[in-house]
């Protein structure tokens, strides 16, 4: 057996260290700016790491709180942050779980059950979720406006027809889903038929509880995809006390003044939600990542 060289081997530890450690500090230094920008006096995009005079203006404001400045002067919230907070919230919540719901059950039926054409269908899912969805935002807002006359419940600037929107993310997670249920052992199907179970009790006692894991990570996935996607909300929201907090941020930066703080503090607080959702999933989102379908 080769025994390696003690002081070759720390070398190699040492540059392993290093290189995660500047790895690490390069993806949090835009995190690192953005909070700087947040601490600064006024709405500036540029100085220290380390503000002069660090102050809470911004994130009062964009908790829609009051600030009073040290010369007497009380500043306004300009926009209603936490109202598009909940809105991101709501939109993102029910629309992951009606996501999680279609693609969950076409992804058993695509993996279990026999039909015609399955292939050819499975093919034309991943052939659509190849065009962005930003090709297809003409036709939504023609499509929901038109359907606004006939019922305002799905018309423009109603969450529900931006729910409806969101549910076309279903394609790649059908992919997703299927390659679990694909890998588990065909041996459950055929125990549950002969214990008489129809193919829904099939999916809804045996493999349903067995994929949590991979339902957890496509929750989580289509939830941070939904929190911070802008084009789709951005034709269909108009209504400032409709809109999600990613598409209000964009308030901020009109061409008159940049409010870079204030725009800052806004965008921190959009990534509260997203890491709650994570650290709440996380023990589902790790046993779905290293473990296998089947227990042996």
């Amino acid at each position: 057996m080769i025994v390696e060289n003690p002081r070759a081997l720390f070398f190699k530890k040492l540059a392993a260290h290093t290189f995660l450690i500047a790895f690490i500090a390069l993806i949090l230094f835009p995190f690192l700016m953005v909070l700087s920008i947040s601490f600064r006096e006024g709405n500036f995009s540029t100085g220290s790491l380390w503000p002069e005079r660090p102050t809470l203006e911004h994130w009062y404001l964009a908790l829609g709180i009051p600030y009073e400045r040290p010369n007497g002067v009380i500043v306004q919230p300009p926009f209603p942050v936490m109202l598009w907070l909940w809105n991101s919230i709501k939109i993102g919540v029910i629309a992951s779980a009606g996501i999680l719901m279609l693609s969950t059950t076409a992804a058993y039926a695509f993996s279990k059950l026999r039909f015609r054409h399955k292939g050819i269908v499975l093919d034309s899912l991943l052939i659509i979720q190849m065009f962005p969805a930003a090709l297809t935002v003409i036709a939504l807002y023609t499509l929901f406006d038109a359907l606004g006359s006939i019922t305002p419940l799905l018309g423009v600037d109603s969450h529900w027809a931006l729910v409806i929107a969101y549910l076309s993310a279903i394609t790649l997670h059908i992919w997703t889903i299927k390659g679990y249920f694909d890998s588990m052992d065909p041996a459950l199907d055929k125990a549950a038929q002969i214990d008489g179970a129809t193919p829904w009790q099939t999916f809804r006692f045996v493999f349903l509880p067995m994929s949590i894991p991979i339902l957890a990570v496509v929750f989580v996935l289509a939830f941070i995809f939904l929190v911070t996607e802008y084009p789709i909300a951005a034709v269909l929201l108009r209504e400032q006390g409709q809109m999600t907090l990613a598409v209000g941020a964009r308030q901020y930066l009109y061409e008159q003044r940049y409010l870079w703080g204030d725009f800052a503090a806004a965008a921190i607080l959009s990534g509260i939600p997203i890491t709650l959702v994570f650290l709440l999933a996380q023990r589902y989102l790790v046993s779905g990542l290293s473990e296998g379908a089947v227990k042996g």
